[in-house]
């Protein structure tokens, strides 16, 4: 039996704007609605023509980017608004956790809002009395429930609130991400009481940007994407097929971030022709261009005499095509265009890999690795393969250098390449080694579920 069906459902939203005069109320009354006269420009549709059911006792995830429509989806469940098409059918007493510190009134305690929202939630006076200590307790709020809620903190608040809404013992328990605030402890505290409400037959809709408790928890998963439905079902599809279209966005905006800057930098190279001044040692470095004494402090930009120039660089992943996501361990080919008007003998090409702060990840160059630049004239490229991109998840910049063997540089481009290392595993620092555990004795342990 479904406890929650949603039939072709669409949710439309009247846009706001500067000097727009909002529907009277004599002609919403006679229209039906706000929205229905309104022209395509001036609505915005949050939902469209999504349907999904919920079977009893089953814990149902809904994932997608801020502004997805999973929030308006809850909240039609909830029956805190209506659907402007279609239909929301729901079977059982509701508990929603949807919104932090909803329905709490700041100038009244605790405990009188504990009184309030449980008659809300429909209790009886009586009920709320005999569970009352069970709430406090589980909130941890002992001591400040009789203070104003407008004194507590955003945890205080969400752990009451969550309290209140597990201890109505609903048939259908609906949240929506505010367990973010929360400390790991109480997280720990909420994720148990997850796993009571499966093993009693509860039914629980939750909205989460947490893909691991998604996978973890949830029988069955929406994926929602600009108010429509992307994919559904299990739990583990629905979330890989979700990240994959995460990464292709994060590709194209850090694609554009790479153009923009490129775009830049070759117009401050034409300022800057006008500006050169002869420099000891042969070509022309642009004044002010020489390079900073210390690299590791030097910021964003470009500089160098341009006798050799790095024309274009490429990150490029296992499948032979340029790239800026790439999974952690995978092989990646940094790829650089050099072009010299005339032949140098004397140069060496260098990289190095830092993160957002600043802190060098790697960095060597050719002269380091024992290889003497013999000849460079015309345009022609070198490729630094790693075998294994052993880095955190995170995201990092690119140095790619040319110089003289005494390091005077020919072309010098600083932080100006981004390209971003994704993980599902959350580890700390910078590097990530290959490595494997060893148990014996008395220790064991098994796969975590979920991880």
């Amino acid at each position: 039996m479904n406890v929650i069906d949603v039939v072709d459902v669409t949710k439309t939203y009247r846009k706001y704007a500067r000097r727009k005069q909002f529907a009277t109320l004599k002609s919403a009354i006679l229209s039906g609605t706000l929205v229905g006269d309104l022209k395509p420009d001036e609505t915005f549709n949050a939902l469209k023509g999504v349907s999904f059911s919920v079977p009893q006792g089953c814990t149902f995830g809904i994932v997608g980017r801020n502004g997805s429509g999973k929030s308006t989806a809850l909240k039609l469940v909830a029956g805190i608004t209506k659907p402007t098409t279609g239909s929301v059918t729901v079977q059982g007493r509701i508990s929603a956790l949807i919104e932090l510190g909803a329905g709490f009134h700041p100038e009244i305690s605790g405990r009188e809002n504990v009184f309030i929202n449980g008659i809300m939630l429909g209790l009886s006076k009586r009920e709320i009395t005999r569970r009352f200590d069970e709430i406090v307790e589980f909130a941890e709020l002992e001591n400040f429930i009789d203070a104003p809620v407008k004194t507590y903190s955003s945890g205080m608040y969400m752990r009451l609130g969550f309290a209140v809404a597990i201890h109505v013992d609903p048939d259908v328990l609906l949240i929506d991400e505010v367990l973010a605030v929360g400390d790991e402890a109480f997280t720990h505290k909420c994720l148990d009481k997850f796993a009571e409400f499966r093993r009693r037959g509860k039914t629980v809709l939750l909205v989460t940007h947490s893909l691991n408790l998604v996978e973890r928890f949830c029988d069955e998963a929406l994926w929602l994407n600009d108010g429509r439905m992307r994919a559904t079902g299990d739990p583990r599809r629905v979330v890989s097929a979700y990240i994959t279209d995460v990464e292709k966005q994060e590709e194209r905006h850090m694609a554009a971030a790479d153009a923009r800057s490129a775009a830049a930098l070759s117009e401050a190279a034409i300022a800057s022709e006008a500006v050169a001044t002869p420099k000891p040692g042969g070509g022309n470095v642009p004044e002010g261009e020489g390079g900073p004494p210390d690299m590791f402090q030097a910021t964003e930009g470009r500089w160098g005499s341009r006798e050799g120039e790095i024309t274009d660089v490429q990150l490029v992943g296992e499948d032979g095509e340029p790239a800026h996501v790439f999974a952690c361990g995978e092989r990646v080919e940094i790829r650089m265009t050099l072009r010299a008007a005339r032949a140098l003998s004397d140069f060496v090409v260098g990289i190095g890999i830092f993160n957002l702060e600043g802190v060098c990840a790697f960095g060597t160059n050719t002269n380091i690795e024992e290889l003497k630049g013999d000849r460079l004239q015309g345009e022609g490229t070198v490729s630094f393969f790693v075998d294994g991109l052993d880095l955190v998840a995170g995201t990092y910049k690119l140095d790619v250098a040319l110089h003289k063997l005494d390091g005077y540089p020919y072309d010098y481009h600083r932080l100006l390449y981004g390209f971003r290392v994704k993980s599902r595993t959350q580890d700390a620092g910078i590097y990530r080694p290959r490595h494997r555990w060893g148990f014996g004795g008395g220790v064991s342990f098994k796969e975590r579920i979920g991880s």
